[in-house]
């Protein structure tokens, strides 16, 4: 039975041992300051990793470090959203931890079943399904390892995978 659960992405994420993939099918999320700074022309110095390397991604070159395989798939929408072309950008950064990320653009989507929200799988068993407000805020994120639901997202996943594009091939 799905329940509202506070376990943090770092618990799960260190509790996982072969497998954690990401599945995203928004074209904008809430804001950031990042994002903002963006938009207003300011860009990364990927040669100073100080000033852009956080937390989260220690987490990812921990757990790839462990063997545990990260993969990461966006469903956009062409032409793509700014905030798309944001992500685009410092997707450097998740390639740079250790993460796997490919894109597939929505029109090859359509013969894909696809659950209603983003979600992190673990280990194939266990997902973090992120609940959304309209303007791409988290209201709340579920765990649950109810099986119609692992299984639905297990197969959405694989089957944007297996039709998306390397980040390195994917131009915006």
């Amino acid at each position: 039975m799905p329940s509202s659960d506070a376990t943090s992405f770092a618990d799960l994420l260190g509790q996982c041992e072969r497998s954690a993939v990401h599945l995203e099918l928004r074209d904008s999320y809430a804001s950031t300051d990042r994002f903002e700074a963006w938009k207003r022309g300011e860009r990364i110095n990927w040669e100073d990793r100080g000033a852009w390397w956080h937390p989260f991604y220690q987490l990812i070159t921990d757990a790839v470090a462990r063997g545990v395989t990260i993969r990461r798939a966006r469903v956009v929408s062409e032409p793509v959203s700014e905030y798309i072309r944001w992500e685009h950008y410092v997707t450097h950064a998740n390639v740079s931890a250790g993460e796997e990320v490919r894109w597939l653009p929505r029109r090859r989507a359509t013969d894909i079943p696809l659950p209603g929200n983003d979600f992190w799988l673990f280990d194939g068993a266990l997902l973090r399904v992120h609940h959304f407000s309209g303007d791409g805020a988290v209201v709340e994120d579920e765990v649950t390892a109810e099986p119609q639901a692992v299984k639905l997202c297990s197969a959405a996943f694989e089957a944007v995978w297996e039709q998306a594009i390397p980040h390195h091939l994917y131009k915006i």
